[in-house]
């Protein structure tokens, strides 16, 4: 959807002009990114960015079907998905970073469960079917575990954050990389699906021994546990700003600005994390929409990274921000043909 631009004149001679950018995709950075968003407004009311989270598939699709100024995705984009972009080309910005969490739903039990590298590629296989499983007992001692069925609830649309975890348990269980694999969408072998990390959390919050996956933010405020997970190091590591943080520390940013920490080194690292991409075009076609996205993600990139550990995100380095605003800098505008023709008449 192309940039709407309404011109409102007062009574005098002087003029403003509101520019509205759309965005849609990856619900796991949605409540940070409306967080710059919002504050952005405060800095120029004249300028409002409208970002949907619809799952990062629906972002990757709008996006080339130019519906949108800028999607988002968790899961970058692939090969075959940048062959689908048109002339304008795409930029991917990784724009902020995280971690995934498992979060579950276990009446009567105050302990947070352990969750070792052998169970919880299983669970998610429909191989380890209830709570009180000696596989899960045994990470847990003293834990009374009930006798309740496990129901796994994952993503039923296109998803960023499937693609992480899938991407992580690929790398870590030889059985899941055999069988469904990664993906934005797979073939589940187990559980209900629901749509967006709000659905998630939501059928998770109403289904008495339920677990499933959701970005970080979305349970850091609440009361919904989540599981200390057996990282690489073979160390039990709860879900943190600081624990991601570590895991991420041993990326190396290629050119393309895609780097992947699937199974991250070290005893204090998190081991499912990502970062999180902004879509853009090479060359936008209208000065005004190009100008202005071009301000507030320098903006988000900058001086928008300290509002992330505020509601559980990982700031980017200030090497990779640095890398980022460059990239940034970049975007050009080429006008349209059409345009072109009107103005040299």
């Amino acid at each position: 959807m192309w940039l709407a631009l309404l011109g409102l004149f007062g009574s005098g001679c002087g003029s403003s002009e509101f520019i509205t950018i759309q965005g849609t995709g990856a619900t796991f950075p949605e409540p940070l990114y409306k967080r710059w968003f919002r504050e952005y407004y405060e800095k120029d009311p004249n300028v409002r960015v409208s970002y949907q989270g619809l799952g990062s598939g629906a972002g990757i699709r709008q996006f080339t079907a130019g519906l949108v100024e800028f999607g988002a995705s968790d899961s970058a984009m692939n090969p075959e998905e940048i062959k689908q972009v048109p002339e304008w080309g795409v930029k991917l910005l990784p724009m902020t970073s995280g971690c995934i969490v498992l979060t579950y739903n276990l009446p009567g039990v105050s302990a947070r469960i352990r969750l070792s590298r052998e169970v919880y590629p299983k669970i998610f296989l429909g191989k380890i079917t209830r709570w009180n499983d000696p596989a899960i007992a045994r990470a847990n001692p003293g834990v009374a575990l009930p006798n309740l069925p496990i129901t796994v609830v994952r993503r039923s649309d296109g998803s960023g954050t499937t693609f992480v975890l899938t991407k992580h348990l690929s790398a870590i269980s030889p059985e899941w990389a055999g069988g469904p694999g990664e993906g934005k969408s797979v073939s589940w072998p187990t559980g209900i699906g629901s749509k967006g990390n709000p659905g998630v959390a939501f059928t998770i919050d109403q289904t008495p021994g339920a677990i499933g996956y959701l970005e970080y933010s979305y349970v850091l405020y609440s009361e919904a546990p989540t599981a200390v997970l057996e990282n690489k190091a073979g160390v039990f590591v709860k879900p943190s700003i600081y624990s991601a943080r570590f895991a991420l520390e041993s990326v190396k940013m290629p050119a393309n600005l895609v780097a992947w920490v699937p199974d991250p080194e070290g005893p204090d690292a998190y081991p499912i994390v990502s970062y999180s991409w902004i879509l853009c075009r090479k060359v936008y076609d209208d000065p005004k929409v190009a100008e202005t996205l071009k301000k507030v993600l320098l903006y988000a990139a900058g001086e928008g990274q300290k509002y992330s550990k505020d509601i559980g995100y990982v700031p980017l380095s200030e090497e990779v921000a640095r890398r980022v605003r460059l990239a940034i800098a970049t975007i050009e505008v080429t006008p349209k043909l059409s345009d072109a023709a009107a103005a040299s008449e």
